[in-house]
Protein backbone atom coordinates (compact mmCIF):
# COMPACT_ATOMS: atom_id res chain seq x y z
CA UNK A 1 0.00 0.00 0.00
CA UNK A 2 3.03 2.30 0.26
CA UNK A 3 2.90 3.14 -3.45
CA UNK A 4 -0.81 3.86 -3.34
CA UNK A 5 -0.35 6.29 -0.46
CA UNK A 6 2.56 7.96 -2.26
CA UNK A 7 0.49 8.53 -5.40
CA UNK A 8 -2.37 10.09 -3.41
CA UNK A 9 0.01 12.28 -1.39
CA UNK A 10 1.64 13.52 -4.61
CA UNK A 11 -1.77 14.32 -6.04
CA UNK A 12 -2.75 16.36 -3.00
CA UNK A 13 0.48 18.34 -3.32
CA UNK A 14 -0.47 19.06 -6.93
CA UNK A 15 -3.90 20.32 -5.87
CA UNK A 16 -2.33 22.59 -3.25
CA UNK A 17 0.09 23.81 -5.93
CA UNK A 18 -2.81 24.74 -8.21
CA UNK A 19 -4.35 26.78 -5.42
CA UNK A 20 -1.16 28.78 -4.89
CA UNK A 21 -0.46 29.09 -8.62
CA UNK A 22 -3.81 30.76 -9.36
CA UNK A 23 -4.12 32.65 -6.08
CA UNK A 24 -2.95 35.95 -7.55
CA UNK A 25 -5.52 35.87 -10.38
CA UNK A 26 -8.38 35.77 -7.85
CA UNK A 27 -7.21 38.79 -5.85
CA UNK A 28 -8.41 41.55 -8.13
CA UNK A 29 -12.17 41.57 -7.50
CA UNK A 30 -15.20 39.50 -6.52
CA UNK A 31 -15.88 39.00 -10.24
CA UNK A 32 -12.46 37.34 -10.56
CA UNK A 33 -13.17 35.24 -7.49
CA UNK A 34 -16.67 34.09 -8.57
CA UNK A 35 -16.14 33.52 -12.30
CA UNK A 36 -12.56 34.38 -13.22
CA UNK A 37 -13.75 37.75 -14.49
CA UNK A 38 -15.27 36.00 -17.51
CA UNK A 39 -11.77 35.51 -18.96
CA UNK A 40 -11.41 31.74 -19.32
CA UNK A 41 -10.69 29.78 -22.50
CA UNK A 42 -13.08 27.16 -23.85
CA UNK A 43 -11.06 24.10 -22.86
CA UNK A 44 -10.98 25.25 -19.23
CA UNK A 45 -14.69 26.08 -19.20
CA UNK A 46 -15.54 22.82 -21.01
CA UNK A 47 -13.59 20.85 -18.43
CA UNK A 48 -15.40 22.44 -15.51
CA UNK A 49 -18.77 21.92 -17.24
CA UNK A 50 -17.89 18.26 -17.73
CA UNK A 51 -16.59 17.76 -14.19
CA UNK A 52 -19.67 19.45 -12.73
CA UNK A 53 -21.65 16.39 -13.88
CA UNK A 54 -18.95 13.99 -12.75
CA UNK A 55 -18.08 13.00 -9.20
CA UNK A 56 -16.94 10.01 -7.18
CA UNK A 57 -20.56 8.86 -7.55
CA UNK A 58 -19.70 7.94 -11.17
CA UNK A 59 -17.04 5.48 -9.98
CA UNK A 60 -19.13 4.24 -7.04
CA UNK A 61 -22.94 4.45 -7.25
CA UNK A 62 -23.09 4.50 -11.05
CA UNK A 63 -20.43 1.77 -11.34
CA UNK A 64 -22.38 -0.40 -8.92
CA UNK A 65 -25.47 0.09 -11.07
CA UNK A 66 -23.47 -0.89 -14.19
CA UNK A 67 -22.19 -4.02 -12.44
CA UNK A 68 -25.69 -5.23 -11.57
CA UNK A 69 -27.85 -3.86 -14.40
CA UNK A 70 -25.57 -3.59 -17.44
CA UNK A 71 -26.00 -0.88 -20.07
CA UNK A 72 -28.92 0.91 -18.40
CA UNK A 73 -26.68 3.21 -16.32
CA UNK A 74 -25.21 4.74 -19.50
CA UNK A 75 -28.63 6.23 -20.25
CA UNK A 76 -28.06 8.87 -17.55
CA UNK A 77 -24.77 9.96 -19.06
CA UNK A 78 -26.01 9.81 -22.64
CA UNK A 79 -28.76 12.17 -21.46
CA UNK A 80 -25.99 14.46 -20.15
CA UNK A 81 -24.40 14.30 -23.60
CA UNK A 82 -27.69 15.35 -25.19
CA UNK A 83 -27.96 18.24 -22.73
CA UNK A 84 -24.52 19.58 -23.63
CA UNK A 85 -25.46 19.29 -27.31
CA UNK A 86 -28.45 21.50 -26.54
CA UNK A 87 -26.03 23.79 -24.70
CA UNK A 88 -23.88 24.10 -27.81
CA UNK A 89 -26.91 24.63 -30.05
CA UNK A 90 -28.82 27.16 -27.92
CA UNK A 91 -28.02 27.74 -24.25
CA UNK A 92 -24.30 28.17 -23.50
CA UNK A 93 -23.62 31.44 -25.35
CA UNK A 94 -26.91 32.92 -24.13
CA UNK A 95 -25.92 32.15 -20.55
CA UNK A 96 -22.65 34.03 -21.10
CA UNK A 97 -24.65 36.87 -22.63
CA UNK A 98 -26.66 37.37 -19.43
CA UNK A 99 -23.68 39.55 -18.42
CA UNK A 100 -23.73 38.66 -14.71
CA UNK A 101 -21.20 37.34 -12.19
CA UNK A 102 -23.45 34.84 -10.39
CA UNK A 103 -26.47 32.75 -11.46
CA UNK A 104 -28.82 34.43 -9.02
CA UNK A 105 -28.02 37.81 -10.56
CA UNK A 106 -29.40 36.28 -13.76
CA UNK A 107 -32.50 35.22 -11.83
CA UNK A 108 -32.91 38.81 -10.60
CA UNK A 109 -32.63 40.16 -14.14
CA UNK A 110 -35.24 37.68 -15.37
CA UNK A 111 -37.66 37.44 -12.43
CA UNK A 112 -36.93 40.30 -10.01
CA UNK A 113 -35.32 40.71 -6.59
CA UNK A 114 -37.97 38.80 -4.59
CA UNK A 115 -37.43 35.66 -6.68
CA UNK A 116 -33.68 36.22 -6.48
CA UNK A 117 -33.85 36.01 -2.69
CA UNK A 118 -36.14 32.94 -2.71
CA UNK A 119 -33.97 30.99 -5.15
CA UNK A 120 -30.76 32.04 -3.42
CA UNK A 121 -31.77 30.26 -0.23
CA UNK A 122 -33.29 27.29 -2.08
CA UNK A 123 -30.24 26.74 -4.29
CA UNK A 124 -27.74 27.09 -1.45
CA UNK A 125 -29.60 24.51 0.65
CA UNK A 126 -29.87 22.07 -2.25
CA UNK A 127 -26.20 22.43 -3.19
CA UNK A 128 -25.26 21.48 0.38
CA UNK A 129 -27.31 18.29 0.02
CA UNK A 130 -25.84 17.46 -3.38
CA UNK A 131 -22.25 18.12 -2.38
CA UNK A 132 -22.79 16.03 0.75
CA UNK A 133 -23.84 13.07 -1.41
CA UNK A 134 -20.75 13.49 -3.60
CA UNK A 135 -18.44 13.66 -0.60
CA UNK A 136 -20.15 10.67 1.00
CA UNK A 137 -19.60 8.66 -2.21
CA UNK A 138 -15.89 9.36 -1.98
CA UNK A 139 -15.85 8.33 1.68
CA UNK A 140 -17.54 5.00 0.87
CA UNK A 141 -14.95 4.12 -1.77
CA UNK A 142 -11.85 5.36 0.01
CA UNK A 143 -12.71 3.68 3.30
CA UNK A 144 -12.95 0.39 1.39
CA UNK A 145 -9.59 0.99 -0.32
CA UNK A 146 -7.59 1.74 2.80
CA UNK A 147 -9.78 0.10 5.42
CA UNK A 148 -10.11 3.44 7.18
CA UNK A 149 -12.99 5.19 8.88
CA UNK A 150 -15.41 6.82 6.42
CA UNK A 151 -15.83 9.86 8.68
CA UNK A 152 -12.09 10.53 8.75
CA UNK A 153 -11.93 10.33 4.96
CA UNK A 154 -14.86 12.70 4.53
CA UNK A 155 -13.39 15.29 6.89
CA UNK A 156 -9.88 15.16 5.37
CA UNK A 157 -11.15 15.46 1.80
CA UNK A 158 -13.61 18.20 2.66
CA UNK A 159 -10.84 20.28 4.25
CA UNK A 160 -8.63 19.88 1.14
CA UNK A 161 -11.43 21.10 -1.11
CA UNK A 162 -12.08 24.06 1.16
CA UNK A 163 -8.43 25.05 0.86
CA UNK A 164 -8.50 25.30 -2.94
CA UNK A 165 -11.87 27.06 -3.07
CA UNK A 166 -11.04 29.63 -0.38
CA UNK A 167 -7.53 30.36 -1.62
CA UNK A 168 -8.02 30.87 -5.36
CA UNK A 169 -11.74 31.07 -6.10
CA UNK A 170 -13.03 30.29 -9.59
CA UNK A 171 -9.55 30.34 -11.16
CA UNK A 172 -8.32 27.58 -8.84
CA UNK A 173 -11.57 25.63 -9.16
CA UNK A 174 -11.59 25.63 -12.96
CA UNK A 175 -7.83 25.04 -13.27
CA UNK A 176 -8.07 22.04 -10.96
CA UNK A 177 -11.04 20.81 -13.00
CA UNK A 178 -8.89 20.76 -16.14
CA UNK A 179 -6.09 18.84 -14.43
CA UNK A 180 -8.63 16.50 -12.85
CA UNK A 181 -10.23 15.87 -16.24
CA UNK A 182 -6.85 14.56 -17.40
CA UNK A 183 -6.55 12.31 -14.32
CA UNK A 184 -10.04 10.89 -14.88
CA UNK A 185 -9.37 10.38 -18.59
CA UNK A 186 -6.08 8.56 -18.02
CA UNK A 187 -7.49 6.26 -15.32
CA UNK A 188 -10.68 5.51 -17.24
CA UNK A 189 -9.08 4.72 -20.59
CA UNK A 190 -6.32 2.58 -19.05
CA UNK A 191 -8.80 0.54 -17.00
CA UNK A 192 -11.19 0.18 -19.95
CA UNK A 193 -8.48 -1.15 -22.27
CA UNK A 194 -7.27 -3.70 -19.71
CA UNK A 195 -10.87 -4.77 -19.01
CA UNK A 196 -11.58 -5.35 -22.71
CA UNK A 197 -8.39 -7.39 -23.10
CA UNK A 198 -9.28 -9.57 -20.11
CA UNK A 199 -12.81 -10.38 -21.31
CA UNK A 200 -11.74 -10.91 -24.93
CA UNK A 201 -13.10 -7.75 -26.55
CA UNK A 202 -16.37 -5.79 -26.76
CA UNK A 203 -18.34 -8.62 -28.42
CA UNK A 204 -17.48 -11.03 -25.60
CA UNK A 205 -18.25 -8.34 -23.04
CA UNK A 206 -21.79 -7.90 -24.35
CA UNK A 207 -22.55 -11.56 -25.08
CA UNK A 208 -21.20 -12.92 -21.77
CA UNK A 209 -22.70 -10.31 -19.47
CA UNK A 210 -24.93 -12.06 -16.90
CA UNK A 211 -28.69 -11.65 -17.27
CA UNK A 212 -28.50 -9.75 -20.54
CA UNK A 213 -26.38 -6.67 -21.24
CA UNK A 214 -29.14 -4.33 -22.44
CA UNK A 215 -32.03 -5.19 -20.13
CA UNK A 216 -30.14 -6.55 -17.14
CA UNK A 217 -31.76 -8.61 -14.37
CA UNK A 218 -35.20 -8.14 -12.81
CA UNK A 219 -36.54 -6.17 -15.77
CA UNK A 220 -39.59 -7.80 -17.36
CA UNK A 221 -40.96 -4.72 -19.09
CA UNK A 222 -38.71 -3.25 -21.76
CA UNK A 223 -41.01 -0.25 -22.05
CA UNK A 224 -39.90 0.81 -18.57
CA UNK A 225 -36.31 1.06 -19.81
CA UNK A 226 -37.40 3.14 -22.81
CA UNK A 227 -39.51 5.38 -20.57
CA UNK A 228 -36.62 5.84 -18.16
CA UNK A 229 -34.35 7.03 -20.99
CA UNK A 230 -36.95 9.43 -22.40
CA UNK A 231 -37.52 11.06 -19.04
CA UNK A 232 -33.80 11.08 -18.29
CA UNK A 233 -33.36 13.23 -21.40
CA UNK A 234 -35.85 15.75 -20.05
CA UNK A 235 -34.55 15.57 -16.48
CA UNK A 236 -30.89 16.09 -17.37
CA UNK A 237 -31.76 18.96 -19.71
CA UNK A 238 -33.64 20.66 -16.86
CA UNK A 239 -30.85 20.06 -14.34
CA UNK A 240 -27.95 21.12 -16.61
CA UNK A 241 -29.26 23.87 -18.91
CA UNK A 242 -30.90 26.36 -16.55
CA UNK A 243 -30.08 29.78 -15.16
CA UNK A 244 -28.62 28.35 -11.93
CA UNK A 245 -26.23 26.01 -13.71
CA UNK A 246 -25.23 28.77 -16.13
CA UNK A 247 -22.28 29.39 -13.78
CA UNK A 248 -20.30 26.91 -15.88
CA UNK A 249 -20.46 29.24 -18.87
CA UNK A 250 -20.28 32.60 -17.09
CA UNK A 251 -16.52 31.99 -16.88
CA UNK A 252 -16.00 31.95 -20.65
CA UNK A 253 -14.07 34.80 -22.30
CA UNK A 254 -16.80 35.37 -24.90
CA UNK A 255 -19.87 33.85 -26.54
CA UNK A 256 -17.86 31.77 -29.02
CA UNK A 257 -15.78 30.18 -26.26
CA UNK A 258 -18.93 29.36 -24.30
CA UNK A 259 -20.28 27.39 -27.28
CA UNK A 260 -16.96 25.60 -27.78
CA UNK A 261 -16.96 24.70 -24.08
CA UNK A 262 -20.38 23.06 -24.37
CA UNK A 263 -19.22 21.10 -27.41
CA UNK A 264 -16.06 19.96 -25.58
CA UNK A 265 -18.12 18.83 -22.57
CA UNK A 266 -20.49 16.97 -24.93
CA UNK A 267 -17.62 15.04 -26.53
CA UNK A 268 -16.07 14.14 -23.16
CA UNK A 269 -19.42 13.02 -21.75
CA UNK A 270 -20.34 11.02 -24.87
CA UNK A 271 -17.10 9.06 -24.85
CA UNK A 272 -17.12 8.67 -21.08
CA UNK A 273 -20.68 7.28 -21.10
CA UNK A 274 -19.22 4.03 -22.43
CA UNK A 275 -15.56 4.08 -21.32
CA UNK A 276 -16.28 4.61 -17.60
CA UNK A 277 -18.42 1.50 -17.30
CA UNK A 278 -16.39 -1.05 -19.23
CA UNK A 279 -14.51 -2.15 -16.04
CA UNK A 280 -17.67 -2.77 -13.95
CA UNK A 281 -19.33 -4.53 -16.92
CA UNK A 282 -16.23 -6.69 -17.28
CA UNK A 283 -16.19 -7.32 -13.52
CA UNK A 284 -19.67 -8.86 -13.74
CA UNK A 285 -18.04 -11.53 -15.93
CA UNK A 286 -14.57 -11.76 -14.36
CA UNK A 287 -15.48 -11.25 -10.70
CA UNK A 288 -19.19 -12.09 -10.28
CA UNK A 289 -18.85 -12.08 -6.47
CA UNK A 290 -17.26 -8.62 -6.39
CA UNK A 291 -20.21 -7.10 -4.53
CA UNK A 292 -19.58 -9.49 -1.65
CA UNK A 293 -16.03 -8.23 -1.12
CA UNK A 294 -17.10 -5.39 1.18
CA UNK A 295 -20.16 -6.52 3.16
CA UNK A 296 -19.56 -3.80 5.75
CA UNK A 297 -20.88 -1.27 3.22
CA UNK A 298 -24.38 -2.74 3.44
CA UNK A 299 -26.51 -2.03 0.36
CA UNK A 300 -23.62 0.07 -0.95
CA UNK A 301 -21.36 -3.02 -1.30
CA UNK A 302 -21.67 -3.07 -5.11
CA UNK A 303 -20.49 0.54 -5.16
CA UNK A 304 -16.91 -0.64 -4.52
CA UNK A 305 -16.80 -2.85 -7.65
CA UNK A 306 -14.36 -0.50 -9.43
CA UNK A 307 -11.92 -1.07 -6.59
CA UNK A 308 -12.28 -4.85 -6.93
CA UNK A 309 -11.42 -4.62 -10.61
CA UNK A 310 -8.41 -2.35 -10.12
CA UNK A 311 -6.97 -4.46 -7.32
CA UNK A 312 -7.30 -7.66 -9.31
CA UNK A 313 -6.51 -6.53 -12.84
CA UNK A 314 -4.36 -3.40 -12.81
CA UNK A 315 -0.67 -2.85 -11.93
CA UNK A 316 0.46 -1.65 -8.50
CA UNK A 317 -0.07 2.07 -8.11
CA UNK A 318 -3.29 2.19 -10.12
CA UNK A 319 -5.41 2.06 -6.98
CA UNK A 320 -3.70 5.23 -5.82
CA UNK A 321 -4.23 6.82 -9.24
CA UNK A 322 -7.89 5.77 -9.18
CA UNK A 323 -8.44 7.18 -5.71
CA UNK A 324 -6.70 10.37 -6.87
CA UNK A 325 -9.18 10.44 -9.76
CA UNK A 326 -12.07 10.00 -7.32
CA UNK A 327 -10.70 12.78 -5.16
CA UNK A 328 -10.42 14.83 -8.35
CA UNK A 329 -14.03 14.22 -9.34
CA UNK A 330 -15.51 14.87 -5.91
CA UNK A 331 -13.29 17.84 -5.21
CA UNK A 332 -14.31 19.34 -8.54
CA UNK A 333 -18.02 19.03 -7.76
CA UNK A 334 -17.62 20.25 -4.21
CA UNK A 335 -15.30 23.20 -4.84
CA UNK A 336 -17.61 24.42 -7.61
CA UNK A 337 -20.50 24.31 -5.13
CA UNK A 338 -18.56 26.23 -2.49
CA UNK A 339 -17.45 28.91 -4.93
CA UNK A 340 -20.94 29.29 -6.42
CA UNK A 341 -22.59 29.44 -2.99
CA UNK A 342 -20.23 32.20 -1.89
CA UNK A 343 -21.13 34.21 -4.98
CA UNK A 344 -24.85 33.68 -4.48
CA UNK A 345 -24.77 34.68 -0.82
CA UNK A 346 -22.61 37.77 -1.26
CA UNK A 347 -24.30 39.16 -4.37
CA UNK A 348 -27.91 38.13 -3.76
CA UNK A 349 -28.32 38.09 0.04
CA UNK A 350 -25.52 39.99 1.79
CA UNK A 351 -25.25 43.02 -0.53
CA UNK A 352 -29.05 43.59 -0.71
CA UNK A 353 -29.19 43.50 3.10
CA UNK A 354 -26.42 46.11 3.30
CA UNK A 355 -28.31 48.30 0.82
CA UNK A 356 -31.53 47.93 2.79
CA UNK A 357 -29.83 49.36 5.89
CA UNK A 358 -27.96 52.07 3.93
CA UNK A 359 -24.61 50.41 4.40
CA UNK A 360 -21.87 49.67 1.87
CA UNK A 361 -18.89 47.37 1.63
CA UNK A 362 -15.82 47.72 -0.58
CA UNK A 363 -15.03 45.03 -3.13
CA UNK A 364 -12.07 44.03 -0.96
CA UNK A 365 -14.37 43.49 2.03
CA UNK A 366 -16.79 41.50 -0.12
CA UNK A 367 -13.91 39.34 -1.34
CA UNK A 368 -12.93 38.56 2.27
CA UNK A 369 -16.57 37.76 3.08
CA UNK A 370 -16.71 35.41 0.08
CA UNK A 371 -13.69 33.46 1.29
CA UNK A 372 -15.13 33.25 4.79
CA UNK A 373 -18.40 31.94 3.38
CA UNK A 374 -16.57 29.31 1.29
CA UNK A 375 -14.93 28.10 4.49
CA UNK A 376 -18.17 27.80 6.47
CA UNK A 377 -19.97 26.27 3.47
CA UNK A 378 -17.30 23.57 3.40
CA UNK A 379 -18.01 22.74 7.04
CA UNK A 380 -21.74 22.39 6.28
CA UNK A 381 -21.04 20.06 3.32
CA UNK A 382 -18.80 17.88 5.51
CA UNK A 383 -21.62 17.66 8.05
CA UNK A 384 -24.11 16.64 5.33
CA UNK A 385 -21.75 13.92 4.08
CA UNK A 386 -21.36 12.55 7.60
CA UNK A 387 -25.14 12.33 7.83
CA UNK A 388 -25.52 10.52 4.49
CA UNK A 389 -22.96 7.90 5.49
CA UNK A 390 -25.47 6.57 8.00
CA UNK A 391 -28.04 5.78 5.27
CA UNK A 392 -26.76 2.31 4.37
CA UNK A 393 -30.20 1.13 3.31
CA UNK A 394 -29.92 3.28 0.15
CA UNK A 395 -27.52 2.62 -2.71
CA UNK A 396 -25.70 5.73 -3.88
CA UNK A 397 -27.39 5.51 -7.29
CA UNK A 398 -30.89 5.45 -5.83
CA UNK A 399 -30.03 8.20 -3.34
CA UNK A 400 -28.69 10.49 -6.08
CA UNK A 401 -31.60 9.89 -8.47
CA UNK A 402 -34.26 10.32 -5.78
CA UNK A 403 -32.86 13.59 -4.45
CA UNK A 404 -32.48 14.97 -7.97
CA UNK A 405 -35.99 14.04 -9.14
CA UNK A 406 -37.83 15.10 -5.98
CA UNK A 407 -35.98 18.30 -5.01
CA UNK A 408 -33.69 19.53 -7.79
CA UNK A 409 -36.12 19.31 -10.72
CA UNK A 410 -38.91 21.39 -9.07
CA UNK A 411 -36.43 24.13 -8.18
CA UNK A 412 -34.94 24.31 -11.66
CA UNK A 413 -38.08 24.07 -13.84
CA UNK A 414 -38.78 27.85 -13.69
CA UNK A 415 -35.10 28.56 -14.34
CA UNK A 416 -35.26 26.68 -17.65
CA UNK A 417 -38.77 27.43 -18.89
CA UNK A 418 -38.37 31.07 -17.90
CA UNK A 419 -35.87 31.42 -20.73
CA UNK A 420 -38.62 30.69 -23.26
CA UNK A 421 -41.79 32.05 -21.63
CA UNK A 422 -41.34 35.78 -21.20
CA UNK A 423 -44.69 36.94 -19.81
CA UNK A 424 -45.06 35.43 -16.33
CA UNK A 425 -46.33 37.03 -13.09
CA UNK A 426 -43.88 37.75 -10.27
CA UNK A 427 -45.35 34.98 -8.15
CA UNK A 428 -45.01 32.29 -10.85
CA UNK A 429 -41.40 31.07 -10.16
CA UNK A 430 -41.56 30.58 -6.39
CA UNK A 431 -45.11 29.19 -6.44
CA UNK A 432 -44.04 26.72 -9.14
CA UNK A 433 -41.28 25.42 -6.85
CA UNK A 434 -43.70 24.92 -3.95
CA UNK A 435 -46.15 23.08 -6.22
CA UNK A 436 -43.29 20.93 -7.52
CA UNK A 437 -42.28 19.92 -3.99
CA UNK A 438 -45.92 19.04 -3.23
CA UNK A 439 -46.00 16.93 -6.41
CA UNK A 440 -42.85 15.11 -5.24
CA UNK A 441 -44.47 14.33 -1.89
CA UNK A 442 -47.60 13.01 -3.60
CA UNK A 443 -45.61 10.78 -5.96
CA UNK A 444 -43.55 9.40 -3.07
CA UNK A 445 -46.39 8.76 -0.63
CA UNK A 446 -49.67 8.53 -2.53
CA UNK A 447 -49.36 7.76 -6.25
CA UNK A 448 -46.71 5.08 -5.90
CA UNK A 449 -45.34 2.65 -8.50
CA UNK A 450 -47.27 -0.20 -6.90
CA UNK A 451 -50.54 1.73 -7.11
CA UNK A 452 -50.04 2.65 -10.78
CA UNK A 453 -48.98 -0.91 -11.64
CA UNK A 454 -52.22 -2.16 -10.08
CA UNK A 455 -54.25 0.43 -12.05
CA UNK A 456 -52.84 -0.69 -15.41
CA UNK A 457 -52.86 -4.40 -14.57
CA UNK A 458 -49.13 -5.14 -14.35
CA UNK A 459 -47.86 -8.13 -12.39
CA UNK A 460 -45.92 -7.62 -9.17
CA UNK A 461 -42.93 -5.39 -9.92
CA UNK A 462 -39.38 -6.31 -8.98
CA UNK A 463 -37.32 -3.96 -6.78
CA UNK A 464 -35.54 -2.56 -9.83
CA UNK A 465 -38.78 -2.08 -11.77
CA UNK A 466 -40.36 -0.32 -8.79
CA UNK A 467 -37.42 2.10 -8.53
CA UNK A 468 -37.53 2.85 -12.27
CA UNK A 469 -41.31 3.24 -12.23
CA UNK A 470 -41.14 5.64 -9.29
CA UNK A 471 -38.54 7.72 -11.12
CA UNK A 472 -40.61 7.81 -14.33
CA UNK A 473 -43.79 8.78 -12.46
CA UNK A 474 -42.06 11.52 -10.48
CA UNK A 475 -40.40 13.02 -13.56
CA UNK A 476 -43.61 12.77 -15.61
CA UNK A 477 -45.55 14.53 -12.87
CA UNK A 478 -42.95 17.29 -12.66
CA UNK A 479 -42.98 17.81 -16.42
CA UNK A 480 -46.74 17.76 -16.92
CA UNK A 481 -47.97 19.27 -13.65
CA UNK A 482 -45.16 21.51 -12.35
CA UNK A 483 -43.84 22.71 -15.71
CA UNK A 484 -47.38 22.86 -17.03
CA UNK A 485 -48.38 25.12 -14.15
CA UNK A 486 -45.47 27.49 -14.81
CA UNK A 487 -46.30 27.71 -18.51
CA UNK A 488 -49.97 28.33 -17.77
CA UNK A 489 -49.20 31.33 -15.53
CA UNK A 490 -48.73 33.43 -18.68
CA UNK A 491 -52.52 33.57 -18.88
CA UNK A 492 -52.52 35.48 -15.57
CA UNK A 493 -49.89 37.96 -16.72
CA UNK A 494 -50.92 41.62 -16.68
CA UNK A 495 -48.47 43.91 -18.43
CA UNK A 496 -49.82 47.00 -16.68
CA UNK A 497 -49.04 45.51 -13.25
CA UNK A 498 -45.57 44.24 -14.19
CA UNK A 499 -43.13 46.60 -12.45
CA UNK A 500 -40.23 44.41 -13.66
CA UNK A 501 -41.12 44.60 -17.37
CA UNK A 502 -38.31 46.95 -18.39
CA UNK A 503 -35.66 44.80 -16.68
CA UNK A 504 -37.12 41.65 -18.26
CA UNK A 505 -37.02 43.23 -21.72
CA UNK A 506 -33.40 44.25 -21.15
CA UNK A 507 -32.54 40.70 -20.03
CA UNK A 508 -33.97 39.09 -23.17
CA UNK A 509 -32.32 41.71 -25.37
CA UNK A 510 -28.92 40.92 -23.85
CA UNK A 511 -29.48 37.19 -24.34
CA UNK A 512 -29.25 37.77 -28.10
CA UNK A 513 -26.28 40.17 -28.01
CA UNK A 514 -22.86 38.40 -28.38
CA UNK A 515 -20.09 39.00 -25.85
CA UNK A 516 -16.76 39.80 -27.52
CA UNK A 517 -13.43 39.62 -25.68
CA UNK A 518 -11.61 42.91 -25.08
CA UNK A 519 -8.01 43.90 -25.87
CA UNK A 520 -6.71 42.74 -22.47
CA UNK A 521 -7.76 39.13 -23.08
CA UNK A 522 -4.46 38.05 -24.69
CA UNK A 523 -2.60 38.54 -21.40
CA UNK A 524 -5.10 36.32 -19.61
CA UNK A 525 -4.88 33.70 -22.35
CA UNK A 526 -1.11 33.56 -22.01
CA UNK A 527 -1.27 33.27 -18.21
CA UNK A 528 -3.84 30.45 -18.38
CA UNK A 529 -1.78 28.41 -20.83
CA UNK A 530 1.50 28.99 -19.03
CA UNK A 531 0.26 28.23 -15.51
CA UNK A 532 -1.77 25.19 -16.51
CA UNK A 533 0.98 23.93 -18.79
CA UNK A 534 3.33 23.98 -15.81
CA UNK A 535 0.92 22.11 -13.52
CA UNK A 536 0.05 19.52 -16.19
CA UNK A 537 3.76 18.94 -16.86
CA UNK A 538 4.32 18.36 -13.13
CA UNK A 539 1.51 15.80 -13.14
CA UNK A 540 3.01 14.07 -16.19
CA UNK A 541 6.40 13.91 -14.53
CA UNK A 542 4.84 12.35 -11.45
CA UNK A 543 3.09 9.72 -13.57
CA UNK A 544 6.38 8.95 -15.29
CA UNK A 545 7.91 8.18 -11.89
CA UNK A 546 5.18 5.55 -11.43
CA UNK A 547 7.01 3.48 -14.05
CA UNK A 548 9.62 2.79 -11.35
CA UNK A 549 7.06 0.90 -9.23
CA UNK A 550 7.84 -2.85 -9.35
CA UNK A 551 5.30 -4.07 -11.91
CA UNK A 552 5.30 -6.36 -14.94
CA UNK A 553 6.62 -4.80 -18.16
CA UNK A 554 3.11 -4.11 -19.45
CA UNK A 555 2.26 -2.24 -16.24
CA UNK A 556 5.35 -0.04 -16.43
CA UNK A 557 4.68 0.59 -20.11
CA UNK A 558 1.14 1.68 -19.32
CA UNK A 559 2.38 4.34 -16.91
CA UNK A 560 4.99 5.55 -19.42
CA UNK A 561 2.38 5.92 -22.17
CA UNK A 562 -0.05 7.75 -19.88
CA UNK A 563 2.73 10.06 -18.67
CA UNK A 564 3.82 10.77 -22.27
CA UNK A 565 0.29 11.86 -23.19
CA UNK A 566 -0.04 14.17 -20.19
CA UNK A 567 3.47 15.62 -20.65
CA UNK A 568 2.74 16.32 -24.31
CA UNK A 569 -0.36 18.32 -23.37
CA UNK A 570 1.62 20.27 -20.76
CA UNK A 571 4.43 21.09 -23.19
CA UNK A 572 2.00 22.19 -25.91
CA UNK A 573 0.20 24.52 -23.49
CA UNK A 574 3.46 26.16 -22.40
CA UNK A 575 4.68 26.43 -25.98
CA UNK A 576 1.44 28.02 -27.15
CA UNK A 577 1.56 30.48 -24.23
CA UNK A 578 4.86 31.87 -25.53
CA UNK A 579 3.40 32.48 -29.00
CA UNK A 580 0.30 34.43 -27.89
Amino acid sequence: MFYEYAVIAAYFLLVVGIGFTFKQMARQSTSDYFRGGGRMLWWMVGSTAFMAQFSAWTFTGAAGKAFTDGFAVSLVFLANTFSYFCGWAYFSHRFRQMRVDTPTEGIRRRFGSQNEMFFSFALIIFSFINAGIWLNALGVFTSAVFNTDISTTIIATGLAVMFVSVLSGAWGVVASDFVQTLVVAVVSVACALVALLKVGGPVELVSNFPSGFIMGPDMNYGLLLVGTFVFFLAKQLITIMNINDSFRFLNARDSANARKAALFAMLLMGIGSIVWFIPPWASAILYPDAAAAYPELGNKAADAVYLVFVRNAMPIGTVGLLVAGLFAASMSSMDSALNKNAGIFVRSIYQPLLTKYDKQASDKQLLFTSKLLSFFSGLVVIAMALYFKSLKEFSLFDLMMSVSAMIQVPILIPLLFGLFIKKTPQWAPWLTVLIGLLVSWLMMNVITAELVADWIGLDVLTHRETADMNLILTLAAQLFITAGFFCSTRFFYNEQEDLHKQATDSFFKDLEKPVIADSEQNDYDRLQRHKLGTMVSCMGAGMLLMALIPNPIWGRTMFVVCAAIVLTIGVLLRKHASTV
